[in-house]
């Protein structure tokens, strides 16, 4: 019950006006908003061409349609998500599985662990299509996939800030990004290909620093953006040296 009550009463802190224009008015929050939205298009980039896989068998009204639901399905699991998340992030033990699975991320990134392509699409003769129609079906798929699609970014946005207001904008913009300028960011990663290899560093970082917070070490705000601004800074000096040695 007590589980319930905690959970209930951080849902209870979105619909605070007082906490909307205390985060809508500190450059901080803002920084951090910005942060989680670099960060979840870099690693979400490609889910959107995961999704037009899925949808690219219907028919083009029905394609838009099923998208659109599946993006209203995504902001709402990912207000669920963050309103639980928000209160068992406290427990120590969330904490170390979180950096746990963040460092993990990071480690099956760089020993190309699981990069195997296994998205197809939705079979017109599967159990789903049978029971709900291929219409439908495609929806479920897609809502199945923004779900664990959101895991990576969700327990990245906890290791950044636990602040509501700010995982909730935060998430709510990254989905807008993912689904509407993903191929800006796809564009991006392609013109330099390292960015991709940086946003996983990022991410490896951001685990440690959920971990190191279990012993109440705690990084300041202004040092992770310090370090985000030195992590791209490098990057691209990198990817300029490089075409200068191709030229």
């Amino acid at each position: 019950m007590e589980i319930i009550q905690g959970i209930l009463s951080t849902y209870w802190k979105f619909f605070d006006f007082a906490m909307w224009q205390e985060v809508l008015m500190d450059p901080v929050s803002w920084g951090l908003i910005s942060s989680l939205i670099i960060i979840e298009g870099l690693l979400s980039a490609d889910n959107a061409l995961v999704l037009a896989v899925l949808v690219k068998h219907l028919p083009d009204k029905q394609r838009k349609r099923a998208l659109m639901y599946g993006m209203l399905g995504a902001y709402f699991f990912r207000f669920l998500f963050i309103g639980i998340g928000v209160y068992l992030v406290e427990f120590w033990f969330i904490k170390v599985l979180g950096a746990l699975y963040l460092g993990w991320l990071c480690i099956a990134h760089f020993l190309h662990i699981g990069n195997e392509d296994s998205v197809k699409e939705v079979k017109r003769s599967g159990w789903m299509v049978r029971l709900f129609g291929t219409f439908w079906a495609t929806v479920i798929s897609v809502e199945l996939m923004d779900i664990a699609f959101s895991i990576d970014s969700i327990f990245a946005a906890f290791a950044i800030s636990d602040q509501v207001w700010v995982l909730l904008i935060g998430g709510m913009l990254g989905i807008l990004m993912m689904r509407t300028i993903a191929g800006v960011f796809l564009i991006i990663i392609e013109k330099i290909p390292e960015l991709e290899a940086t946003a996983f560093i990022i991410i490896g970082v951001i685990g440690l620093k959920m971990l190191v917070s279990v012993f109440n070490v705690h990084i300041p705000h202004y040092l992770f953006f310090l370090f985000l601004v030195i992590a791209f800074s490098i990057t691209i000096i990198v990817h300029m040296m490089k075409r200068v040695r191709a030229a």
